[in-house]
């Protein structure tokens, strides 16, 4: 079947995180602050954060939400507080990354606009403490949203990669079949097998994350955009 549109992952594919330690530190010193804790009260409970929210992921293929944390954090705390500042705590959690973020791959607006002249082009993309809004805003931020007509954000759609309804959500944005889209990721378990289930055409980008080059269910695999930018003109005719 004929590719129609393209889409993109947004970590490891289009922006790599070199160092999130600031912002960690914004949510720690809010933490602290909200819940009269120590300093390591509030790292350790915003430390265990990750795991569990990769737990749910994978349990349930679902993204939880800044206010999941800031509940969770609390729970880690043993203590509770009122909703107000638990919606406060949230909108520091979740715009954190707006403050200190993740920069864009060398090559990954170039590879999106080359895209982008062959058909429409979306993004799907799991979340996590950081929220779809907040990640709009580094897109937009970087110049990648005069390209992209759809975003599919896991914590939006309610499910998160492999789910289908992720690229459901995707495709129907961009006029396309899931099994018309051609989509680009890091990550096996999820952006691979998500569009190889469906019928599409997956395509790893292992420049940032390469531990499945050599074992992916990929029909092509790039480790830089340049690359891939000199073979999308045969990439979407041959599909």
């Amino acid at each position: 079947m004929a590719i129609r549109a393209i889409t993109f992952d947004f970590w490891m594919t289009l922006f790599r995180d070199t160092n999130n330690i600031p912002r960690q530190q914004i949510r720690i010193d809010a933490l602290k602050a909200a819940a009269g804790c120590t300093e390591q009260e509030a790292r350790n409970a915003i430390e265990s954060l990750a795991p569990l929210f990769y737990q749910h992921h994978i349990a349930h293929q679902q993204t939880l939400t800044p206010l999941d944390g800031v509940r969770m954090a609390l729970a880690r705390l043993e203590m509770d507080l009122p909703d107000k500042i638990q919606h406060e705590l949230a909108k520091v959690f979740a715009t954190a990354i707006v403050q200190h973020s993740p920069e864009p791959i060398e090559g990954a607006l170039e590879a999106v606009r080359a895209a982008a002249a062959y058909g429409p082009v979306g993004l799907i993309s799991d979340t996590g403490i950081s929220p779809g809004r907040s990640l709009r805003v580094l897109l937009e931020r970087n110049g990648f949203l005069d390209y992209l007509s759809v975003l599919a954000f896991s914590d939006e759609v309610g499910h998160a990669k492999p789910h289908r309804s992720m690229f459901d959500k995707a495709a129907q944005g961009l006029d396309a079949a899931p099994s018309e889209l051609m989509h680009i990721g890091d990550l096996e378990e999820t952006d691979i097998l998500g569009i190889h289930t469906l019928g599409g055409v997956p395509v790893l980008f292992a420049g940032e994350n390469a531990r499945s080059v050599g074992a992916t269910q990929a029909c092509y695999t790039f480790m830089d955009w340049r690359h891939f930018i000199d073979a999308l003109p045969r990439l979407v005719r041959s599909a």
